[in-house]
């Protein structure tokens, strides 16, 4: 089993609460720095459509300012298409995205959008950037991003973590299930696995413990953690517990 698990940190809603208010308070890119302080292999940024949290001076900056690799993830139009191309961030990731939608909401369809998909794919891998698509644990879904050429999935963890939260053990047992499956296939035809949306502490160890993914990326609890004991602390303690599990599970696999 693989001990090896990077943790991508997502800074958006720390230019939500920016944007509530106006002016440059608080800076994303000093959270990516703080981040990065703490522990984060990665910083994540979603570039959405109607610049509703991050924006493209914010791109810039933190194209700039970092050491660590970024990802941006974006939906799959021409205009993200070129700013990708303009900054090469190190992965782009590739969201489904409704204007409507406070959050991302479910996985891509890969399979529905393959050909429209696989210009993208095409020309961001020819300039060098690493392609995720963000999808629902689906063995069809795997299968498609493999058929495009996509190098990565992020597995959709949201049923998951809901059903955490719910306290409904049966939804929790079945859509980790899922997962697991889902990431077992994937590394079987050749992706690299990562795995996030509405982790949390409570939630986080039985995915972390999954030796197939390589990655998680977090941010909405993170930043609301960090409204209590601190961005970095947050982050510490994400790490702890993705760490421990992910030892754990190596354990007792060789036990």
């Amino acid at each position: 089993m693989s001990t090896d698990l990077r943790l991508g940190v997502n800074i958006d809603h720390v230019a939500t609460i920016r944007n509530a208010r106006g002016g440059g308070h608080p800076d994303p890119v000093r959270a990516a720095r703080a981040a990065a302080q703490a522990g984060a292999d990665s910083i994540v940024a979603h570039l959405r459509e109607d610049r509703r949290h991050i924006g493209d001076d914010d791109l810039i900056r933190l194209m700039q300012a970092l050491e660590l690799p970024l990802t941006l993830e974006m939906a799959a139009t021409d205009e993200m298409l070129e700013i990708a191309l303009r900054h090469r961030p190190e992965t782009v990731c590739i969201v489904p995205e409704r204007r409507e939608e406070r959050t991302t909401e479910g996985g891509l369809d890969v399979a529905a959008g393959h050909n429209h998909l696989t210009r993208f794919v095409d020309t961001l891998s020819s300039s060098r950037v690493i392609v995720s698509m963000f999808i629902e644990p689906d063995a069809r879904q795997l299968d498609a991003s493999r058929s495009i050429g996509a190098p990565a999935v992020e597995l959709h963890t949201g049923a998951y973590c809901e059903a955490v939260i719910d306290g409904d053990d049966a939804a929790m047992t079945r859509e980790l299930a899922r997962i697991v499956q889902a990431a077992q296939y994937g590394a079987e035809i050749g992706l690299e696995v990562h795995a996030g949306h509405g982790l949390t502490f409570d939630s986080v160890s039985p995915i972390a413990a999954i030796e197939e993914i390589v990655e998680l990326n977090i941010g909405h609890f993170l930043i609301g953690e960090a409204i209590f004991g601190g961005l970095e602390s947050a982050i510490i303690r994400m790490r702890s517990l993705m760490d421990n599990a992910r030892a754990d599970a190596a354990g007792n696999a060789s036990a």
